[in-house]
């Protein structure tokens, strides 16, 4: 078995099936969104949605499957600018299935094909580059299948 670790500066959510990395520059609503799509699960727009981190995520590479978990001093916390932090339920750790990337200098209307991978401890991963000033949540719930209309 091969595994390789390391922590990032970003947001884990459980969003169906497979976890969101949600990454970008201070500022860019990393948080925001994790909260946003708690809610569009309690909305019924999103079949389910669970954080996983806020803020700090432990990453590890097992066996070709970059997983994502919570360090324990902020389990269950979410901080939303304005607000403070809040207690929500919360997953341990998923198996990460896309990575939303917010402020991507590379989002384009039309990504190009190279700008829609990324690779993180050597596991390649599907990735959604999203414009500064675009709205991510409806580009992340159409990555995600669901009905981004609605919103």
């Amino acid at each position: 078995m091969r595994t390789e670790h390391g922590t990032e500066h970003a947001t884990a959510v459980l969003a169906g099936p497979r976890a969101l990395l949600i990454r970008g520059p201070s500022g860019a609503g990393k948080s925001k969104l994790a909260w946003r799509l708690l809610e569009a699960a309690k909305q019924g727009k999103l079949h389910f949605a669970q954080l996983i981190a806020d803020d700090r995520v432990a990453l590890s590479a097992v066996n070709g499957a970059l997983m994502a978990a919570v360090p324990k001093t902020i389990a269950g916390k979410i901080e939303l600018r304005g607000s403070g932090v809040h207690e929500v339920p919360f997953e341990p750790f998923a198996r990460v299935g896309l990575v939303v990337d917010l402020d991507a200098e590379d989002g384009e209307r039309v990504p190009a094909p190279r700008a829609q991978q990324t690779e993180i401890l050597g596991v390649r991963l599907p990735r959604l580059p999203v414009p500064k000033g675009s709205d991510p949540l409806p580009l992340v719930l159409h990555a995600l299948g669901g009905n981004a209309t609605d919103i």
